[in-house]
């Protein structure tokens, strides 16, 4: 097999429902886009493979459903689809209702992360401390959640944008069994990334970059 080649690859996950949102992204920030390659994944259980890569539109299309409940599934098998696919250093991750408000803040992030002089970094966003476990009641926003849903004591970064490296990912795949088991994306990843994959986060505030549409 023929890799592609990239430091990064960025990931934004979307769904056919809401294709206006993606559309929107490409009219603004998405706009002459060069720092990376970047695919809007959306799910289709019809696929008669695990994915399909549309690379002139700039679709990642994956063999799952498409609805909130399978964000978990999507995420993972969108990793699957950038691990087989290219050979890169970490993927961007974040949302089809998110605003990057300075590009310039990817190439600092790409400058951290490829920075030899300092300890690798294999995971990487606004990181958020689960010191007690607890139910959560997100199912108030997306009705379709459990109601009696457990939050385990974890680190995890927030899914409005965070990066893994190429080891996270592998040691992520790995897990997919457990990963696809879960209904909340962003937790589920750091709920399963292997422990020494989190010695070193780096803590982003997200929130001063990427604003919701």
């Amino acid at each position: 097999m023929n890799y592609l080649y990239s430091d990064f690859v960025l990931l934004i996950f979307n769904c056919e429902k809401y294709r206006e949102k993606a559309l929107k992204q490409k009219e603004t920030w998405l706009n002459n886009f060069t720092l990376m390659p970047y695919f809007h994944v959306i799910g289709n259980p019809k696929l008669t493979t695990n994915y399909i890569f549309d690379f002139e539109n700039k679709v990642l299309y994956v063999n799952v459903e498409d609805d909130y409940v399978s964000l978990p599934k999507k995420v993972i098998a969108a990793y699957e689809a950038v691990h087989n696919t290219y050979i890169y250093n970490y993927i961007f991750k974040t949302d089809d209702d998110q605003n990057l408000t300075n590009i310039k803040f990817l190439n600092t992030i790409q400058n951290i992360l490829l920075n030899k002089n300092k300890k690798k970094i294999h995971y990487a966003g606004h990181i958020i401390n689960v010191d007690t476990p607890y139910v959560s009641e997100y199912y108030k926003i997306h009705p379709e959640l459990p109601e009696n849903l457990v939050i385990s004591q974890t680190r995890y970064c927030s899914g409005r944008f965070y990066v893994l490296s190429e080891l996270s990912v592998q040691s992520l795949i790995s897990k997919k069994a457990a990963i696809n088991k879960e209904y909340l994306e962003d937790y589920a990843i750091g709920l399963n990334l292997d422990p020494f994959l989190k010695e070193n986060m780096l803590n982003i505030q997200t929130d001063k970059y990427f604003v919701d549409f």
